[in-house]
């Protein structure tokens, strides 16, 4: 079985004025299924930079960049979206929820984009929902929720699809330290319990107990901390 996610010398430009500056540097990375890791380092690292060439939103100078076995080189833009509608659940920090719509329908909305709101994914649906504690605010729309519950929302949404890997960018940056835990803990649950992986980036020290891994980013690679 394919592992979830492999960077292989990935690389990645900036133009500072007129200088190129190298964010990532031939950075080698692989997470295994069930395995729930965290990406840590200082602002301007390239901790952002990297997640977002893995959830194939962009597109690295050099290196190659596999998905479940999968390159991403040489794909479509609509062949890369339907990568992440489909393997990829991706956690944003400020949650990117679509405004007018309700809670429910915001499930709804990426298991139809993936080809699919049966009866299966309606229960899915419901059942993400209670796991998160957001059953009985389901038609809700995302202006009455808070902070905290819009992240639950998103993260059922990341889960909706059943992907294989789970990118989450900053996702406790505006929480207190309670709602944080919790919320890094629903990830961690879904990585273990049903064999995905998990990349975490933070820069909450508070929250790293909960990690099978930490890796720092320095001076455009990974190593394990």
């Amino acid at each position: 079985m394919n592992e979830p996610l492999e960077l292989r010398k990935v690389t990645k430009y900036f133009m500072d004025g007129e200088q190129k500056a190298e964010i990532l540097k031939e950075l080698d990375f692989k997470v295994n299924r069930g395995e729930f890791v965290a990406i840590v380092g200082p602002s301007g690292s390239g901790k952002s930079t990297m997640l977002s060439i893995a959830g194939a939103l962009l597109t690295p100078d050099g290196g190659e960049v596999i998905v479940n076995g999968r390159s991403l080189g040489g794909l479509s833009d609509s062949e890369k979206a339907k990568v992440r509608l489909t393997s990829i659940g991706y956690i944003f920090q400020a949650s990117n929820l679509v405004p007018f719509l309700k809670v429910k329908d915001q499930l709804k909305l990426v298991a139809e984009l993936a080809g699919s709101w049966d009866d299966s994914a309606r229960k899915r649906a419901d059942e993400l929902l209670e796991a998160m504690g957001m059953s009985q605010r389901q038609n809700r729309r995302i202006q009455h929720l808070s902070g905290g519950e819009k992240q639950r929302v998103a993260i059922a949404r990341a889960f909706m699809n059943e992907p294989d890997l789970i990118l989450a960018d900053e996702p406790t940056a505006a929480l207190d330290a309670s709602r944080s835990n919790e919320i890094i803990a629903l990830i961690k649950r879904e990585a273990h319990s049903r064999n995905k992986a998990a990349v975490l980036v933070t820069h909450d020290e508070s929250v790293l107990h909960h990690c099978d891994n930490v890796y720092e980013v320095s001076q455009g690679k990974l190593r394990l901390r």
